[in-house]
């Protein structure tokens, strides 16, 4: 240290120490705490390299930072951010502020699986210093940038994920809406995160502030005095205030180890580039927050010691991108207050027009104006030894700004229109009460002039009242008509190669999918086939992102089904971070698609059902047979090593869906399919009586593997498998609920083993038992799930049911109904239609034919009596024949066959067998009578 700046502070030092014996009778505990914050202070001062303290998103910090790198044009700009995100900087000029630095990993190695996606933001907003600084490197000749900060890979490497999702939610944040929810889950790099970390000294700040928040705290005791404040008083006061936060932090060892450790790894990096290069650290500027500016680690300065040593990254592979953030985002994920960061904005664009300092901007920016950043600044001006400035500020009473009585007057016109816009009623008078209670929430709060806080509770108090009529309270109208929630935008040269292929191939929509809200796409594919194309990409798309990023309003995919006409609303612009992390894992949807599909297949808690799943959604979004076939002979695999029926409805219903789909779109029959039928009809032919006995497999579970079995039978069979197994897991089946009993005796009528008339006779002694009455609803809600394996048994399943309404007490009967229902609904699909058909061709479809109709199976005993059968006489059934026997002969010839013609008086030997068996005879009679 030099001994130039020896002094600068004692005036300070000699106050504070005798301030500290008056207020705690005695020099010890207070006086070590004050003077080791102005200590720290004249530390950071005295460095050869200057330090600039910034604050988040501060505008203050934003302005000083302009009008410092004009004043000192430094050569080196050494900035706190993750060092591997310096390559993504540039393309910030083809983005529209604000947006998120993002570092991206889907495969983990080294980290816990769970952790998976690894996700770390920095977002910029143009009232941030970082962005001054990175707009005056980028566009300034000989200007290099150093991001000096651990990587994104050491961000998880020191940090311990449950540290940071133990901490309470902050009260203050706002709601996570669609915008506040931009960044996900993602870990924020906080530059200058100035808050206490001493619950009770932040809680006595806000209440003898007469403040809400800590933002409010912040703007009116930071910002309000630092806007125009000079160089020397703005970084010594921003340095006071980070001792103050770090020596009166609670001191937990994880997190004050993770700040020491990059205050370490920042001033190493800075030693090693200034060692390499040989540059001038008065030449360079070290822009950090307020906390770490106030360091006392040993690494500290330019000639720190140099015992530090970086550990290397992790296996884990790194994808890094930007994208977009909004205003909301960056509160939700600091934990500030909803709106404080558009009232930012607001400060800095007013404080940019009173103080005339000129801001960096990018070339090119979008919405931003041309800047001049990139032409020849004027001499810099030589650095003066500091003087002592923290004294005549904390001296100094607040200032009092005059009441801008044209600003005021215009927030509570404008309040009351907008309010009036969303449902409430307000008029000229509201305006008039806002205006005069947001002088008087200020005056009571010791402020000459009203904050936006200020002005927001009184709208708030005057305005809304009791009710909120629209879908905004008053307290978001005002964060609105303060700028509003501003989401930034990635331009298209920035996007992944990804992204750009998606925007693309749906280039022949029309709509400029970049732009935020939801558009309508409408696809004519029968007379433009080309658009076809577009059809895959986007249900591509909704397999791939959030729901409302592609949905689809008319139109369906459909194994075996071509499209016709589609309807689709597209909000591919507000959904940009997630396209743009698909970015992350291949250069085109296809192969991201794919990648995902070998991953659930291969997944270690994958079920059979879920690989079937994989294989149709390969089939039917990237049409890949290989894939395809790759994934089914997984889906064997798995198959065979489960030991539960639990996936046997969702297994049979894709089985039934692909073997649907191969036989009319394929000449044969994939192997694996095939494969997958086989082995799957001895699995479950296997796993049948265990099935039937485990309480823990429901009825619709052991009706998938019947179903299964029944239905792929002929396939199996012919493929080599063996009838005598499903009969003898049947036999070995012995269920004890009724449920599956009901089951089992349909399982036995499709096998033969059990007639009809037995299943019929079995159900009317269940009904003619009082003790087993009251159970039969669950007989008949087996019979029910039976539809499935055994359609067959539809009429009979009507029959008993019937028999149930026409017999059953209503005690029993009716808490049954809601079981009844909702069994049909759970499996509605399948088996309501079949039990409605048939009961609309068995009831009568006239309420007038009610009364007289014979149910038919009560008919079935009663054809003899309706019909007498009549019994042939003589030989008048061969009359004709006798007649003319040419047709006879010639038949007779035709076929080889020789004999010779009876007489009529020799009895009608052919027709014995009709009087044997009379009823077809008397059927068909019947039939012709009524027609």
């Amino acid at each position: 240290m030099s001994s130039t700046h020896e002094g600068t502070f004692e005036g300070l030092r000699a106050q504070l120490q005798e301030a500290a014996a008056s207020f705690a009778d005695g020099p010890d505990a207070l006086e070590g705490i004050l003077l080791g914050i102005v200590d720290d202070v004249d530390h950071a001062v005295r460095e050869p390299l200057e330090i600039f303290p910034v604050c988040h998103h501060s505008p203050a910090s934003a302005i000083a930072m302009a009008r410092r790198l004009r004043e000192k044009q430094p050569k080196v700009v050494y900035l706190e951010l993750c060092e591997d995100m310096a390559p993504l900087l540039t393309e910030l000029r083809n983005c529209k502020l604000p947006v998120a630095v993002q570092s991206f990993a889907t495969e983990v190695d080294g980290f816990p699986a769970e952790w998976s996606p690894l996700s770390v933001v920095a977002p910029i907003t143009e009232a941030s210093a970082e962005y001054q600084a990175i707009a005056y490197a980028l566009d300034t000749p000989g200007v290099e940038l150093v991001l000096v900060d651990r990587s994104s890979d050491h961000v998880f490497q020191w940090d311990a994920r449950g540290t940071e999702t133990a901490e309470p939610a902050d009260p203050d944040a706002p709601p996570v809406g669609e915008e506040a929810a931009l960044h996900g889950d993602a870990v924020g790099v906080e530059i200058g995160d100035l808050r206490p970390r001493f619950a009770e000294l932040e809680e006595h700040l806000l209440r003898h502030g007469k403040v809400r928040h800590w933002s409010e705290w912040w703007h009116q005791y930071v910002e309000l005095p630092l806007g125009d404040s000079d160089h020397d008083t703005y970084r010594q006061v921003m340095l006071l205030i980070g001792s103050l936060f770090r020596r009166l932090a609670p001191g937990d060892p994880h997190r004050v180890r993770v700040d020491e450790d990059r205050e370490r790894h920042m001033w190493t990096r800075m030693r090693e580039h200034l060692a390499a290069t040989g540059a001038d650290p008065a030449d360079c500027l070290y822009v950090c927050g307020a906390f770490h500016a106030a360091s006392r680690v040993a690494e500290f300065g330019v000639h720190g010691t140099d015992t530090f040593e970086i550990s290397p990254p992790s296996a884990t592979t790194w994808q890094h991108g930007l994208i977009p953030s909004s205003h909301a985002a960056i509160e939700a994920q600091f934990g500030l207050a909803a709106g404080s960061v558009s009232i930012a904005a607001t400060v800095w664009a007013k404080n940019v027009r009173r103080t005339r300092v000129e801001p960096y901007r990018l070339a090119g920016q979008a919405g931003t104006k041309k800047s001049r950043a990139g032409k020849a600044a004027a001499d810099p001006v030589p650095d003066l030894p500091p003087s002592d400035k923290l004294t005549g500020f904390l001296r100094q009473p607040p200032a009092l700004d005059r009441l801008d009585e044209a600003e005021l007057l215009g927030w509570s016109v404008e309040i009351v229109r907008a309010a009036r816009r969303n449902g409430y009623l307000a008029s000229t008078a509201d305006a008039i009460a806002v205006f005069e209670t947001s002088i008087l929430l200020a005056g009571m709060r010791d402020r000459a002039r009203p904050t936006p806080y200020d002005f927001q509770d009184a709208a708030v108090t005057c305005i809304e009242k009791d009710t909120v009529p629209g879908r905004r309270d008053v307290r978001r109208l005002v964060e609105i008509m303060m700028g509003g929630d501003r989401v930034g935008q990635v331009g298209y040269d920035a996007l992944p190669p990804l992204a750009r292929d998606v925007h693309d191939r749906l280039a022949p929509l029309g709509p400029k999918l970049q732009q935020g809200g939801v558009q309508r796409a409408l696809l004519d594919i029968a007379s433009q086939p080309e658009l076809e194309r577009c059809s895959d990409v986007l249900w591509m798309l909704r397999h791939l992102m959030p729901q409302g990023a592609a949905r689809p309003i008319m139109g369906e995919r459909k194994l075996g089904e071509r499209p016709i006409q589609e309807s689709w609303d597209l909000a591919l612009g507000t959904y940009q971070r997630a396209l743009i992390e698909l970015g992350y894992e291949g250069v085109s949807i296809e192969q991201v698609l794919e990648q995902r599909l070998r991953r659930t297949a291969y997944d270690r808690r994958a079920t059979a059902a879920t690989v079937l799943e994989a294989v149709e959604d390969a089939t039917l979004y990237l049409r890949s047979r290989r894939l395809a076939e790759e994934l089914g002979t997984h889906a064997l695999e798995v198959l065979s090593a489960e030991r539960s029926v639990d996936g046997a409805p969702e297994v049979l219903r894709r089985v039934r869906r692909l073997l649907a789909y191969y036989r009319t779109s394929e000449p044969v029959l994939p192997p694996w399919i095939e494969s997958f039928v086989k082995a799957g009809y001895a699995h479950y032919c296997t796993l049948l009586p265990t099935a039937f006995t485990d309480d823990d497999a429901t009825v619709r579970q052991v009706a998938a593997m019947l179903g299964f079995l029944f239905s792929m039978e002929s396939l199996a069979l012919s493929l080599g498998c063996d009838r005598t197994q499903l009969e003898l897991a049947v036999v070995q089946s012995r269920p004890e609920e009724s449920s599956k009993t009901a089951l089992l005796w349909a399982a036995q009528v499709q096998l033969g083993r059990l007639s009809r008339e037995d299943l019929r006779a079995r159900c009317d002694e269940l009904l003619s038992n009082p003790l087993v009455v009251p159970a039969y609803p669950r007989y008949l809600s087996g019979f029910l799930y039976a539809l499935d394996p055994v359609p067959s048994l539809t009429d009979f399943v009507v029959e008993a049911v019937s028999n149930a309404f026409g017999r059953l007490p209503d005690p029993v009967l009716l808490p049954w109904l809601p079981t009844l229902i909702t069994t049909l609904r759970s499996g509605g699909a399948e088996l309501a239609p079949l039990l409605i058909r048939e009961a609309g061709r068995t009831f009568p479809g006239r309420l007038a034919a009610l009364d007289a109709w014979v149910p038919p199976w009560r008919a079935q005993s009663e054809p003899e009596a309706a019909h007498p059968i009549r019994h042939a006489e003589g030989g008048h059934g061969c009359t004709l024949l006798a007649a003319h026997p040419a047709t006879c002969d010639a038949v007779a010839s035709l076929l080889g066959c020789e004999g010779t013609w009876g007489t009529a008086d020799s009895g009608p030997a052919g027709v014995a067998l009709t009087g044997r068996h009379p009823d077809t005879a008397v059927a068909l009679e019947a039939l012709l009578a009524g027609a």
